[in-house]
């Protein structure tokens, strides 16, 4: 097991407590189509929260619980701070999160 699998599980745990924090955590998931989406993010059927919350955290979810390969770079951060660029200082415990996490999955192996 990655001995980051544990601190990559807790920052999860963070980056869902803040979306829900911000009221940005939804009780009904997207269409199926809107969740298939093929472009980077779903930037084209779903909100990056709800890819957040839809996609990102799912899917890590799976690699932590199956001991699968950790992915060797993340950009999340890069990512919600374009988006959220007019809502920093609303999303900042949230970009905070996701910084940490690409610091632990760039780490080394």
């Amino acid at each position: 097991m990655d001995p980051r699998c544990m601190d990559v599980a807790d920052q999860l745990l963070l980056i869902e407590r803040e979306l829900r924090s911000l009221g940005w955590w939804d009780d009904e998931a997207p269409s199926a189509e809107a969740l298939a989406s093929q472009t980077p993010f779903c930037v084209d059927t779903l909100a990056f929260e709800q890819w957040l919350q839809w996609i990102f955290l799912p899917r890590m979810k799976v690699i932590i619980e199956n001991d699968l390969e950790l992915p060797h770079a993340s950009g999340i951060r890069a990512m919600a701070e374009e988006v959220y660029r007019e809502r920093q200082t609303e999303a900042s415990r949230l970009l905070d999160a996701l910084g940490a996490f690409d610091r632990l999955i760039g780490g080394a192996n």
